[in-house]
């Protein structure tokens, strides 16, 4: 049988923090997208559709910004998880392209 080993070596184990926070953001962003769609959608028709084709676009929104971030941020996430700290990732669940805009826009580096 071979030797398991410890858990600190395990790749999942260091990604826990980052796991549980962009999960339990997926988790919250499930009823505020549908409350978002609800909102959105009686200013632009008010029928089943067009609530139902926003519910649809923001979850698909929130699940790609999920992959996003935990893409780019999930190795660099050592904190154990708190209230603050998922506030944080529900935030930046939400506004991930900004996030993505302005990592690409940094400074410009003298290459002189």
């Amino acid at each position: 049988m071979p030797a398991v080993p410890p858990p600190y070596q395990d790749p999942l184990y260091r990604l826990r923090h980052a796991l549980a926070g962009v999960s339990l953001a997926v988790l919250i962003s499930v009823p505020v997208a549908a409350l978002a769609a609800r909102a959105i959608g009686s200013v632009l028709g008010d029928t089943y559709a067009v609530r139902a084709g926003v519910y649809g676009g923001l979850l698909l929104y929130v699940v790609v910004g999920a992959i996003v971030l935990f893409a780019k941020v999930a190795r660099h996430e050592t904190r154990p998880l708190s209230f603050a700290r998922l506030g944080l990732w529900l935030a930046s669940l939400w506004l991930w392209p900004a996030l993505l805009a302005a990592r690409r826009g940094g400074p410009p580096t003298d290459s002189a």
